[in-house]
């Protein structure tokens, strides 16, 4: 737990130097009243998460030590290398968080809850730990049921949602990246650009580029959409209705029960 509260601070540090150095675009409101906000809403999803913590310990990491324990899951019968055993569950997880996201867009009361990551107004680093604390639960309980059922190994679900924060942190960062280096890392990872079409106020531009670490599953299931319509200098990224009320932490937290 403090290597990956250590990792994330560093990246945290790190990435918010780098959109002071090179930042992608303008902001539309100050980062004073949305980062009291975004780190808020954080806060209240580590409560949720220590409280979920007490039915079953260490979360995602102990499911798969339990699992492990017991010989349940697909990785405890195939005996595999250790090794290939983590890449396939990185990879597994993954493709289980796209499509996870990917459902989020498409089930109304599921888009309720979601588009509190939406609705904030500017894309940053801060905005990839914005999420509402009900979707973070939901989220842990899918992760905790998927380890069970694929026995993964404790290991592979430590370096799988290290590289989830990670990457979350880094294509929601406010930096400019060369064109040239956008278009390689994208070839497999998500990048900035790449990521800040999912938050474009038009619903067919949201409505893609749903990967938060490997970019293939975007491209494999033809959900991707390689720029803005309107370009990146010039694109609105939010929800089509908002207003400045997203940088406030308790209409944030009321979003999803509001019409």
């Amino acid at each position: 737990m403090e290597i990956r509260l250590i990792i994330f601070l560093g990246l945290l540090a790190l990435l918010v130097g780098a959109e002071f150095a090179l930042p992608r675009k303008s902001r539309a409101q100050s980062r004073q009243h949305r980062w009291f906000t975004n780190f808020g809403i954080t806060i209240a999803n580590t409560i949720t998460l220590k409280l979920m913590a007490v039915v079953v310990p260490l979360l995602a990491v102990g499911a798969a030590m339990d699992a492990n324990a017991a010989g349940w899951g697909m990785f405890n019968w195939l005996n595999l290398p250790t090794w290939l055993e983590i890449i396939l569950a990185v990879l597994i997880l993954d493709f289980i968080i796209w499509a996870q996201h990917l459902i989020s867009h498409k089930i109304p009361l599921l888009w309720q809850l979601h588009r509190v990551h939406h609705a904030d107004r500017d894309v940053d680093v801060t905005t990839a730990i914005r999420f509402h604390p009900i979707e973070i639960a939901l989220s842990m309980v899918l992760k905790i049921g998927v380890v069970y059922l694929l026995g993964v190994a404790a290991i592979a679900v430590v370096i799988f949602e290290v590289m989830l924060n990670g990457m979350a942190m880094f294509n929601h960062a406010n930096i400019r990246l060369s064109p040239r280096m956008d278009a390689m890392l994208r070839r497999i990872i998500v990048t900035p650009d790449m990521h800040r079409v999912h938050h474009s106020v038009h619903r067919f531009e949201h409505d893609s580029n749903y990967g938060f670490s490997l970019s293939i599953w975007d491209q494999m299931f033809r959900t991707y959409i390689a720029q803005p319509t309107a370009g990146h200098d010039d694109m609105i990224t939010g929800l089509q209705w908002q207003d400045d009320r997203p940088a406030k932490l308790g209409w944030s937290l009321l979003l999803p029960f509001r019409k």
